[in-house]
Parts: C-alpha cells; structure tokens; sequence
C-alpha cells in the first residue's frame, strides 16, 4: 500500500436539483433547487466566467470582520429542501456561510453505497463527525446499520430532519450527541465492531461538554483508536478534510496505518465540483479512502 499511484479527482455534476453555476475571484455562485447563494470561497482563485451572471443571486454571503452575514434573504425561505442521488436534504443557509449539505461528497456517498450493496451481506457503518447526516443516509439506503456520531445538538437534530425528509426515520440508525473521541474510547471498551467508518473532522471543533478539538493534535489519536472498532472484516474506511494546507497524502498515509494489515485499496485525492457554465473544477477538499477486495 506504500506504492502511492497518481491522485484522484471526484466530480460532482451539475443535476436538476444543484449546480455550481460560476466561480472566480474568491466566490462560487450555486443554485441550490430554484434559489441562487453567493458566497466565499478562497479556492475559486480565477477570474469568473460571465460576470453578469451573478446578479441573480437571490443572498449573498459577505464578510465582516471575523463574522460574516446573509444579505438578499428577504426572498430566500427559512428552510428548503432538494434531492441528490435519491436522498432529500433540508437546506438552510447559516451564520457559518454553509447551507447544511456539501454536494462534493456525492461521489464518496455514492462510492459507500457501492461498497454495501456490492458485500451483499449485513454491515454496520460508524459516522463520526457525521453533522447533517449524507454519508449516513447513504449507508442506510443500502440497507446498512448506522451510528451517526456529531457533537453539535442543531446538527444533530437537522440530520433526524433528513432521515425523515427521505423517507429514513425507521431505518436502523442510531443517533448520538457526543464528542467522537469519547464515544470511540467507549466503544472500545464496550467491544463494539463497526464494518465501515467514515470521519469528517473540522479543522477545529467544540464538543458538547466544551471539550475541544484541534485537528493537528487530536487526529492521528482518533484515527488510531478507529483500529480498535474495526470489525474481523471490514469493508470500508473514509476520511474527508477540509482544513487548508493538508495534502491529500497526509489523510492517505494515516488510511494506510489503519487497514494495512487487511489487502484491499487505498486511493486519496480532491474533492471537486463542476462549473455548469466554464466547466472548471472547483477544488472543495481532500478525501482517502480504502476498501477491502471483498467489495
């Protein structure tokens, strides 16, 4: 697995329900159903393609000091809710610049639904840092059991709210407000196995006890720990990043300590999202995933 072959690049299309319409000049303009954001993005580090396009925007996110707000929302619903790929979310545009769904992960959830539907046996998923709920309503659109682990309350909640939307609320998934450090040290302890994992950890976080989290001293802690609640045969093992100025070989090489003993692939790369009108990649994080040779 040390043989690291050349990155992988996801894209997620423009579809009826989402599209990244145009990018440049430190913003990304997206529609998101019928209603059109405008917000930051210091990837989109190019000029944009059809300028008069972006009057549109029904909101636009701008900056203010180190806070930021919405402007345009008069004409923008409170909540609203589009499809991807079977699966329903609410949209909701935050305080944060984010609307509670990254359509970059479309391919990663499709790539989890892959590997279950392809063990065709039962699984059991672990979701940590699982916010408001994609990759856990991939697993259990396959039939697969899921933890979902976040240590915010609001998220949670709007995660429950997606698994209803999609028609999910009596699938086996179990919902857990908690730090996802101490839930893993207890699972440990308890000897529970998960087939499939999957972190998505934020660059910093707070836990719901004002424990805190920061990525460069708790990561490599957490991921080693996941050895331990990996079931006698896994499936699968994901990890996404989005804090700036980790590379994509960082998450592959921590993958690799995790499952080197299991055979199976091991493939890194970006995360991205096409433009519908320059057709231009936006690059939207970094991802490393493995997958035993059963699937």
């Amino acid at each position: 697995m040390n043989d690291v072959s050349l990155s992988c690049i996801t894209v997620t299309e423009p579809s009826a329900d989402y599209e990244l319409m145009d990018s440049g000049d430190g913003e990304k303009l997206e529609r998101y159903g019928t209603v059109i954001l405008r917000r930051p993005d210091p990837q989109a580090l190019w000029h944009k393609t059809d300028p008069a396009l972006w009057d549109a925007a029904h909101a636009q996110f701008v900056r203010e000091g180190k806070d930021g707000k919405w402007n345009g929302t008069a004409s923008v619903p409170e909540t609203w809710s589009i499809a991807f790929d079977g699966l329903h979310f609410h949209i909701r545009p935050t305080a944060f610049k984010h609307t509670g769904v990254f359509p970059e992960q479309i391919p990663n959830w499709q790539w989890v639904r892959e590997t279950i539907r392809n063990a065709e046996r039962s699984v059991s998923v672990l979701n940590l840092f699982g916010y408001t709920g994609g990759a856990s309503l991939a697993a259990a659109a396959e039939g697969a059991e899921v933890c979902h682990v976040d240590a915010s309350k609001s998220a949670l909640t709007w995660a429950r709210d997606n698994a209803r939307l999609s028609g999910f609320y009596e699938k086996p998934i179990r919902w857990i407000l908690d730090d996802a450090r101490a839930f893993v040290k207890r699972e440990i302890k308890r000897g529970h196995t998960y087939d499939g994992i999957i972190l998505d950890p934020p660059a910093f976080g707070r836990g719901p006890n004002g424990t805190l989290w920061h990525i460069e001293n708790d990561f490599t802690v957490l991921v080693d720990a996941c050895k331990s609640i990996l079931s006698p045969q896994p499936l699968f093992f994901l990890v996404n990043g989005y804090a700036a100025g980790y590379s994509q070989l960082a998450y592959r090489y921590n993958v690799e300590s995790v499952v080197y003993r299991y055979g199976g692939k091991v493939e890194s790369g970006e995360l991205t999202i096409r433009e519908s009108i320059g057709k231009r990649l936006l690059p939207c994080g970094i991802f490393a995933r493995w997958r035993s040779e059963e699937s």
